[in-house]
């Protein structure tokens, strides 16, 4: 029986194979990939680079995927899933398909609830279930809220609500609500004093941590949406509430970015768990791809 090509090949999207003039989100982009690449080589191992979605690659010919930069997918989530089905028992995915599949939709967040992680409180809309965004939030009571898809990303369809733009939103979302489950949040103000921050493991192993910061005037975090991204020395205990997320998944991820805010209480609280592609910051720390390298042979069969 041949042996395969590649021990990993990376994970993209096709904006980012082989752009003709990358700006700098684009350029981040190639540069933590580049930087993961290498930290990969530099143990040995056989690496190559490929859009996910790439009809004419033969994924057996690679011992395992590592998800990185596939930020199409929720676009093409019902191409995504069918691509999943069909690979999955041609290569080993690094995170786990088990994994993968878990953390796509975020109703994982009820899960780490009920594990005694504290999370930001949220309800579910499940498409087609009769409720309307008015009639949510008489239910709920709050008043200055987030939407959005509970399979998402990039702030995809996330709008901040409160009672003077409730029936704008509720317009823009109402054909998309039929089709989609979406996730419902109260604000949480410290998005906007404090920021979010996010922590990375590799392992059980922390990393480094980030603080995301939104332009002013806006909520959204992502720099999609002019936010900022800042170096972080957290506190012990941050580190441990984060540590205690990562172990309540149904199994060690291979990497894992758990991003938190204080709640209106005043507490820490998981905002999200990003487990497929989740941005790693590798440009600010590029020592940091080695640990993911370890992990990464470890999980290659």
């Amino acid at each position: 029986m041949p042996q395969p090509d590649f021990d990993v090949v990376i994970l993209t999207d096709s904006r980012y194979v082989n752009p003709s003039a990358p700006g700098g989100y684009v350029q981040n982009i190639l540069t933590e990939d580049r930087i993961v690449k290498e930290a990969l080589q530099n143990i040995g191992l056989k690496v190559d680079r490929k859009d996910w979605a790439d009809p004419d690659f033969d994924w057996s010919s690679t011992k395992a995927v590592l998800f990185r930069t596939t930020w199409d997918y929720f676009n093409r989530f019902d191409e995504f899933k069918g691509w999943m089905e069909n690979t999955s028992s041609r290569t080993h995915f690094i995170n786990t398909e088990q994994l993968i599949r878990w953390n796509m939709d975020k109703h994982y967040l009820d899960d780490l609830s009920g594990s005694g992680v504290n999370v930001v409180p949220t309800r579910y809309l499940d498409s087609g279930n009769g409720l309307s965004i008015h009639q949510i939030h008489t239910i709920t009571g709050w008043q200055d809220t987030v939407i959005k898809p509970t399979v998402g990303g990039a702030g995809r369809h996330t709008y901040r609500i409160h009672p003077k733009n409730m029936d704008t939103v509720a317009q823009k979302l109402e054909e998309v609500m039929l089709e989609e489950d979406f996730m419902l949040q109260p604000f949480q103000e410290s998005v906007i004093t404090s920021g979010e921050w996010s922590f990375v493991f590799f392992g059980e192993t922390f990393s480094h941590a980030v603080l995301k910061k939104a332009k002013p005037g806006d909520f959204r975090v992502q720099d999609d949406f002019g936010g900022t991204v800042h170096a972080y020395s957290p506190k012990e205990n941050e580190i441990e509430f984060a540590r205690r997320a990562l172990l309540a998944c149904p199994e060690l991820p291979a990497y894992a970015r758990v991003d938190m805010v204080f709640n209106n209480s005043g507490e820490l609280a998981v905002s999200e768990l990003e487990l497929i592609e989740p941005e790693l910051w590798f440009r600010m720390k590029p020592e940091a791809a080695n640990l993911l390298a370890e992990e990464v042979a470890k999980r290659i069969p």
